[in-house]
């Protein structure tokens, strides 16, 4: 499948998902809105891909957000731009998909484009990359989620902070303040992103969603109400799954898993 303004890849269970609009920052308008939304929407469905990793395109930019141009232009034409939507590049809300999700930041991650990097599960960032909510400089908030997983990801008074300022801080400071992984040489980036994807890759992908979904159901849920609805709804499928079966089998053989998500 081609996009115009993102280029998507599979290979070896990975999905990669690059922004592609380095002379405008990797910004998103509404059409490369849409085409994130077919894409993840494909990663979703693809019982073979069970890896995504999102990066930009070029060396300036990861992604600076909701593209103001053609939100201005819009504007000048009579009608909302309504390329952010309810799926602003299109993991950022509403998105049910348990498969990890890796962002490899490249350069600026500035309002929306930190907004798809927060909504990733890792965050690796090239020594160059800055982060930042920057929307009220501009007349706006961080309607993507910003607001809500920057609050729970750091402590609240670091992430007041970078929210009622708008600035953008460095990849060192990310990495100190939670969010940020692991910070690499801008050109050892895509090298790091992969290597924390071949470590997934030895998981089941299976218990990887499991796991995924286990954690992100318990958020506001004391221990044994998380502990509750494992039991419940995830632990069944566990059992009753064929990779729950070939772990134990491979670790007593001392022969590498055959995994099949099922």
């Amino acid at each position: 499948m081609t996009y115009d303004h993102v280029i998507y890849d599979k290979q070896d269970h990975v999905a990669y998902v690059t922004l592609n609009r380095p002379r405008r920052m990797n910004a998103l308008d509404e059409h490369s809105h849409a085409e994130l939304i077919e894409i993840f929407d494909d990663f979703a469905a693809d019982d073979d891909a069970w890896v995504a990793i999102i990066t930009g395109a070029g060396d300036r930019a990861f992604c600076a957000g909701n593209d103001l141009k053609a939100t201005a232009a819009a504007a000048a034409n009579g009608r909302r731009h309504a390329g952010p939507g309810a799926r602003f590049a299109a993991i950022t809300r509403g998105y049910d998909c348990p498969k990890p999700l890796i962002a490899a930041v490249n350069g600026v991650a500035a309002g929306g484009g930190f907004e798809i990097a927060l909504a990733c599960d890792i965050v690796i960032a090239a020594e160059t990359a800055r982060f930042g909510l920057p929307e009220p400089r501009v007349g706006l908030i961080a309607g993507a989620g910003g607001i809500h997983r920057l609050t729970r990801q750091i402590p609240l008074k670091h992430a007041m902070g970078l929210l009622l300022t708008g600035r953008l801080i460095g990849a060192e400071e990310a990495h100190r303040l939670g969010f940020v992984n692991e910070v690499v040489p801008a050109a050892e980036l895509m090298d790091a992103a992969q290597r924390w994807a071949r470590e997934i890759l030895e998981c089941s992908p299976l218990l990887l969603r499991l796991t995924k979904e286990s954690a992100q159901d318990g958020f506001g849920r004391s221990v044994d109400d998380a502990l509750a609805r494992d039991w419940e709804e995830r632990i069944p499928r566990m059992l009753a799954s064929h990779d729950h079966a070939e772990g134990p089998k491979a670790f007593v053989s001392k022969r590498k898993p055959n995994w099949t998500g099922r």
